[in-house]
């Protein structure tokens, strides 16, 4: 199994301090992290994106071009790109040229994502929510596959036999969907793309059935079983004991996820999520290896990406958790 780690450069107070790190000191931090990661030996980093003042990346292939420039073998990955509210052809141009960089270790993952603050941002209207991202996918693949394209449609202005240019390093930049509603999984199965679940709660059990859906239209499309991709994308946090989560990452996930519950975490609200009921994927080593190990099983994933830095801990307890990521929990999963 593939193992990684995502990143959407939070910028978070610590709930301790009262401190927040300038976005030049979360730039480096993420640049630390990629380096780290790709030294111990981890498959994939993932860097998502956001538009508002509490994040610092909104431009990802920039900051995965610098990352490759950094690194030697690790593969890069958006998670995910915002295609409803881009320009195709330049977000292709700027990933095609982080490709180069990084000598082919570059893929993309294209969502809708969880905000919708870059609707307004670029000008796009909500009630055109599916039909953009449907479209400008389209697009995209035309411009994945041809130097030269001739396409039309509703929301951009035409391509007459226009240069598509430059070229990545690899054939072709490989693609995934993020994707939980029914429509877009089945959508990304019947285009043939590898799916992203995102793991946001819920129970195990309800990312088997999406799973479970997505290769079931997968092969109605008479595709083989065994082509059929699943990734898994969550909250991470793995420590040397299960005390130091539930303890000592308490305080800085409950701030992280204080907007969704109103207030801070009630303690045995987190107790379940790192219990084997639920979804949040922390704890120690054994406690990681498990949670993976059962959404492995229910799902049939071949990667599993965790966000590394959720809740902006200390960066030494980041560090730390890549290490036993890429040793302790990658030794008993692989």
């Amino acid at each position: 199994m593939e193992l990684g780690i995502y990143t959407f450069g939070d910028i978070v107070a610590d709930p301790h301090t009262g401190n927040k790190p300038t976005y030049i000191e979360r730039t480096r931090q993420l640049m630390d992290m990629a380096k780290l990661a790709d030294d111990a030996g981890l498959d994939v980093i993932g860097v998502g994106e956001h538009h508002g003042l509490g994040f610092v990346n909104s431009a990802t292939a920039t900051l995965i071009s610098g990352m490759a420039a950094a690194t030697k073998r690790i593969r890069f990955s958006s998670a995910s790109t915002l295609l409803s509210t881009a320009d195709p052809v330049r977000t292709f141009q700027e990933f095609s040229m982080a490709d180069l960089v990084s000598g082919g270790r570059v893929e993309i993952i294209f969502g809708r994502g969880a905000f919708n603050d870059n609707f307004p941002l670029f000008g796009f209207d909500m009630k055109d929510y599916d039909a953009l991202f449907a479209e400008k996918l389209e697009l995209f693949e035309l411009l994945n596959s041809n130097e030269r394209v001739t396409w039309s449609g509703k929301f951009r202005a035409p391509l007459h036999n226009a240069e598509i240019a430059p070229r990545p390093h690899q054939a072709r930049l490989p693609v995934s969907i993020g994707a939980l509603s029914q429509g877009s999984v089945a959508r990304a199965a019947r285009s043939g793309y590898p799916l992203v679940i995102p793991v946001l709660g819920g129970s195990i059990e309800g990312y088997a059935d999406i799973a479970a859906y997505y290769r079931a239209v997968w092969a109605q499309c008479g595709r083989r079983q065994e082509d059929a991709k699943v990734s898994l994308f969550s909250h991470f946090h793995v420590t040397e004991t299960a005390e130091e989560t539930q303890q000592d990452f308490y305080p800085y996930y409950s701030g992280y996820m204080r907007r969704m519950f109103r207030g801070p975490i009630p303690a045995a609200t987190y107790a379940h999520m790192l219990s084997p009921a639920g979804t949040f994927v922390g704890g120690s080593v054994q406690q990681v290896v498990d949670k993976i190990s059962m959404l492995k099983e229910a799902t049939g994933a071949q990667r599993y990406v965790g966000q590394i830095d959720v809740g902006a801990p200390r960066f030494s307890t980041t560090a730390k958790g890549i290490e036993l990521l890429a040793t302790k929990v990658a030794e008993q999963l692989r």
